[in-house]
C-alpha cells in the first residue's frame, strides 16, 4: 500500500470524528434569506433595462473583490473533482467530500443572486467570466493527499478572511451580513482540514511536514487563473482586504502554531530540513510584507503633504 494511501486509511476514524463535530456546530442557512429581492427589476429581455454602470451601489474596490470571490467559488465542480480524487468517495472521506461540496455550493448561489439583484456588477461580463473560468477549471497538478490537506488548511482560512474583509469594505450592510455568513462556513471547513492535517503530523511527521513546507511556500489562491487576477489582487491588497501581511500574520503563522510546527521534536532529518526551510521562508514573507507596509506609509504621507 502506498504510504500516502496508508495515511488516508489511518485517518479515516479521525475524519468520521470530525464530521460528527462539524455537523454538531454547523448552522443551516438559506441563500435566499440574504438577498434583497425587493431591489430587483427586470432586464431588457423581459421589458426592463439592461445594466448601466450607475446602477451599481458598490465602489470600484468592492466590485473587484466581490467579483473575484464569486468567480473563485464558481469553480466548485473542479474543486470537488480534486478532493474526491485525492480523498476518494468511499467511507468517511466520501461523506465529507459530499458534505463539503454541498455547503460550498451555497456560496456562489448567494453571491451571484446578491450581485444580480442589486445590479452590483455587469451581469453580462460576470457570466462571460464565469464561463471562461469554469471551462478552464482548476487543476492542482500532482499534489499528494497530504499536500491537498495542507493546502486547503491554509486556503480555507485565506478565503474566510477575504470574504469577511470584503463584506466590511463593501459599504452595504446586506453584503456584509451575507459575506460574514459565508465566512463562517469557510472557517468550519478550515477547522476540519486543519484538524486532519494535525492528525497526519502525528501519524507521519516527516511526510506531513514536507507537504506543509511545499504548500506554504508555493501557495496560490485557486482563483489565480482568472483574467486580470494579478491586477485585481493588487487592488484588493491595497485596500487591506487581503495582502501579504494578512497572509503571514493571520493565515500561515496561526495554522502553523496550531500544528505546533515550531516546537515539535518528532521530526527526522527530512522533516527537520523541511521545517528549517519553512522558517526561512516565513522570514522572507515577513520582510516583504514590511517593505510593502513602509511603501504604503510613504505614499500616504506624500498624499497628505
Amino acid at each position: 500500500m502506498d504510504a500516502q494511501v496508508a495515511v488516508l486509511h489511518e485517518l479515516e476514524p479521525v475524519v468520521a470524528e470530525n464530521i460528527d463535530r462539524h455537523l454538531s456546530v454547523a448552522r443551516e442557512w438559506f441563500p435566499h434569506d440574504y438577498v434583497p429581492w425587493g431591489r430587483g427589476r427586470d432586464f431588457a429581455l423581459l421589458g426592463g433595462e439592461d445594466w448601466q454602470p450607475q446602477d451599481s451601489p458598490l465602489d470600484p474596490v468592492a466590485k473587484v473583490a466581490m467579483t473575484v470571490n464569486l468567480l473563485t467559488e464558481d469553480n466548485l465542480p473542479s474543486y470537488h473533482r480534486e478532493i474526491a480524487t485525492r480523498f476518494t468517495r468511499d467511507g468517511a472521506w466520501g461523506t465529507w467530500v459530499g458534505q463539503w461540496t454541498a455547503e460550498e455550493g451555497r456560496h456562489s448561489i448567494a453571491l451571484r443572486d446578491y450581485l444580480v439583484v442589486t445590479r452590483g456588477v455587469d451581469p453580462v461580463v460576470l457570466e462571460r467570466l464565469r464561463m471562461e473560468h469554469t471551462v478552464a477549471g482548476y487543476d492542482s497538478g500532482d499534489k499528494t493527499p497530504l499536500a491537498v490537506l495542507a493546502y486547503v488548511s491554509f486556503q480555507e482560512l485565506a478565503t474566510r478572511i477575504s470574504h469577511r474583509n470584503t463584506g466590511r469594505a463593501s459599504g452595504c450592510p446586506v453584503a456584509d451580513q451575507l459575506l460574514a455568513r459565508i465566512a463562517a462556513d469557510e472557517n468550519l471547513h478550515m477547522v476540519f482540514y486543519r484538524n486532519l492535517m494535525g492528525a497526519a503530523l502525528d501519524i507521519d511527521p516527516d511526510a506531513a511536514m514536507t507537504a506543509i513546507r511545499d504548500e506554504a511556500i508555493n501557495f496560490a489562491m485557486p482563483g489565480q487563473g482568472l483574467t486580470d487576477f494579478a491586477k485585481n489582487a493588487i487592488t484588493i491588497a491595497k485596500a487591506g482586504i487581503y495582502d501579504l501581511r494578512i497572509h503571514h500574520d493571520d493565515v500561515l503563522v496561526p495554522v502553523l502554531r496550531f500544528w505546533n510546527i515550531f516546537d515539535r521534536n518528532d521530526f527526522g532529518p527530512i522533516g527537520e530540513r523541511a521545517r528549517e526551510e519553512l522558517v526561512g521562508f516565513l522570514g522572507l514573507v515577513d520582510e516583504r510584507a514590511r517593505f510593502y507596509e513602509e511603501k504604503r506609509a510613504r505614499n500616504t504621507a506624500a498624499v497628505v503633504n
